[in-house]
């Protein structure tokens, strides 16, 4: 999640249900339209009254009692091509034409084109209800993470709560994977993937909620596969795990933890609670089948989701995986720091890293 849950009031156990309507859409969702597409009307309802706000999340989210819901944060697009700073280039292309849903692509502009690359596909984070791969936030920190890894990224879209509750997040991010799949013999509907991907070598990574999605992909990749690509890296920034009973200091405040209990259930709310494998890994009795060779786990001292970030590395070193996973431990950090103040020094440590990790294997 990239929301600061200390900031957002709690939901309340006894609230009403919502019906989120999608009636009217700022826009369609195609990447070329200049806002994203969020559902958004006018303040005032047609009797001219002023709507009522039911959960103000600000400066996120607010969701009114009519049921209509306005984002007010990660909402801005910015266009594709080719980032002078990095010199990485970028484009975009629809990977389920049927949902409309679309990708953003992302290579070193002076590619040779006889060279293949690692392949990085990667899940923003956002609580799974803000958020998009074409905002500033990510797409700049898609253009330094090409820029210092040397890779072809595939940056995914896919819906957001609560107007698409779970589990659909997983299932469009597992269905931009099979996309990106369809490239293995050459002849896929893009052509960088086609020319430029090495399916040897990919990677699932994310921050937050989409380091979550990261890991439910691997698994799912463990017990289903994928025919042509091999799956030799997961790279999960401050996970999006948690649990019914704290962990640790989670115990010291409760009202931190309520929050997150809520948000929960507020973006998956057939979930069977907090202990649910989809948000708490350690409990997933199918964990050992985790489908990459190698994971890095990245956690921050000064965030609220450590302690799950650091058992799950633990869980994994101990447990009966038989991959190899690591830790990368920025004692002074906040939850995605990185995004926020992407030039600091440790930032661009957790930069170097996850390149380090990716080239592993290289000269």
């Amino acid at each position: 999640m990239c929301i600061s849950l200390s900031l957002c009031p709690s939901l309340t156990s006894g609230s009403q249900p919502f019906t989120y309507h999608h009636s009217t859409l700022l826009s369609s969702r195609s990447t070329t339209s200049k806002n994203y597409p969020f559902l958004i009307r006018s303040r005032l309802s047609m009797d001219s009254t002023i709507p009522e706000v039911a959960y103000d999340y600000s400066p996120f989210l607010r969701i009114y009692k009519d049921g209509y819901i306005e984002r007010l944060r990660g909402t801005d697009i910015v266009p594709s091509g080719l980032d002078p700073k990095t010199n990485v280039l970028s484009k975009d292309a629809v990977y389920s034409p049927e949902l409309n849903l679309s990708s953003r692509l992302y290579r070193p502009h002076n590619t040779n084109p006889d060279k293949k690359l690692p392949v990085l596909v990667y899940y923003h984070g956002g609580g799974f209800c803000i958020e998009t791969p074409f905002n500033f936030r990510y797409h700049d920190h898609l253009n330094n993470l090409v820029a210092v890894s040397n890779v072809i990224a595939i940056s995914v879209d896919y819906r957001l709560a609560p107007e698409h509750p779970l589990p659909i997040a997983y299932d469009d991010s597992w269905t931009a994977l099979k996309w990106v799949a369809s490239h293995v013999n050459g002849d896929g509907p893009e052509e960088w993937l086609n020319s430029h991907a090495d399916f040897g070598q990919v990677f699932l990574a994310g921050d937050s909620a989409g380091a979550n999605l990261a890991h439910q992909l691997a698994m799912r990749y463990g017990q289903e596969n994928l025919s042509g690509i091999d799956l030799t890296g997961v790279i999960l920034v401050h996970p999006y795990f948690w649990g019914k009973e704290p962990i640790g200091p989670e115990g010291e405040n409760l009202e931190t933890k309520s929050m997150i209990d809520a948000i929960w259930h507020f973006v998956c709310p057939t979930s069977s609670g907090l202990d649910d494998p989809l948000i708490n890994p350690l409990v997933d009795p199918r964990l050992d089948s985790l489908g990459c060779d190698r994971l890095l786990v990245i956690i921050g001292g000064k965030d609220f989701l450590r302690e799950r970030g650091w058992h799950y590395y633990e869980r994994l070193s101990k447990g009966g995986w038989e991959g190899v996973v690591e830790i990368m431990d920025g004692k002074d950090d906040e939850h995605v720091f990185h995004l926020n103040d992407p030039t600091c020094e440790n930032a661009v440590a957790l930069l170097k890293r996850i390149a380090s990790f990716i080239n592993k294997d290289k000269a």
